[in-house]
């Protein structure tokens, strides 16, 4: 049976502007499923992305469930489209008071939303809920972008005894540009969640920025890429420090080098 191949983004083109993980959001889960692998791939429902032109729809039977949130509810919507000629499956975490404002991170003047936070966690456990729901099992779990940063710390806690998850290697896509400034200050109390909780982050600031967010990542995933020049030197000898396994590529390799790596941690190689 081919590997099953989980892709978690922050962005994806064409439905959202372009950018280097947009590009390797759509590029690299075409070319692994090229390569023999079944793909699926996840990211959120950003207010920008045209609905009729990108030829979502609802997911009736995944949508519905509940995700609190800082003690507040938030509904659940599920979306799914196809990638112009592969037709890679894609899904959308949708929720209206978190993705429907017209911008993605940033307001109209360039500032963060202040519930970056909230939607970032929001997105995680959407993901891995929604996973859970399709009885999907992949072998790998690429996370890409730092609104993703969360996800690991989730499967290897609230989910470790998940089927679903249990057998999945995760990896950590670092690019050179994170958001270039804190989080909300709540974001620590946003995360804690079942076998999340105080203790588990407390050494961890009480503030994050992305260097913060990228450590997170790290501790709880079993492989890093740098997917360009210029990612923080600290935050791969942070990498290094924890005896993760780096790999570095550049855009025209990419797709190479993640397979290399996937069947590498497959066989439980550094």
């Amino acid at each position: 049976m081919p590997k099953k191949i989980l892709f978690i983004n922050q962005e994806t083109v064409p439905y959202v502007p372009e950018t280097l993980p947009a590009r390797m959001g759509r590029g690299l889960p075409e070319r692994i499923q090229e390569a023999g692998y079944e793909v699926r791939t996840f990211m959120p429902k950003w207010g920008v992305i045209n609905e009729r032109r990108g030829q979502l729809h609802e997911v009736i039977r995944l949508s519905g469930l509940n995700i609190v949130v800082n003690d507040s509810d938030h509904p659940l919507i599920i979306k799914v489209a196809s990638l112009p000629v592969s037709r890679v499956q894609v899904y959308f975490i949708d929720n209206e008071e978190f993705f429907s404002r017209r911008r993605m991170t940033l307001d109209a003047d360039g500032n963060a939303f202040a519930d970056n936070g909230e939607r970032a966690v929001f997105f995680a456990r959407g993901v891995l809920e929604t996973v859970r729901k399709l009885r999907w099992m992949p072998d790998a779990i690429i996370c890409s972008g730092w609104m993703t940063a969360v996800v690991p710390l989730y499967i290897r806690t609230v989910y470790a005894d998940e089927p679903c998850f249990i057998d999945a290697k995760i990896i950590t896509t670092l690019f050179a540009d994170g958001f270039g400034e804190e989080l909300e200050e709540d974001f620590k109390q946003c995360i804690i969640y079942n076998e999340v909780s105080a203790k588990t982050l407390k050494e961890y600031k009480d503030l994050f920025d992305y260097p913060e967010l990228a450590r997170l990542a790290i501790d709880y995933s079993d492989g890093i890429v740098a997917a360009e020049p210029g990612v923080s030197e600290d935050v791969l000898a942070y990498a290094a420090s924890r005896e993760k396994p780096v790999r570095k590529c550049s855009e025209e390799d990419y797709a190479g080098v993640f397979k290399t790596f996937i069947d590498e941690l497959d066989r439980g190689m550094k």
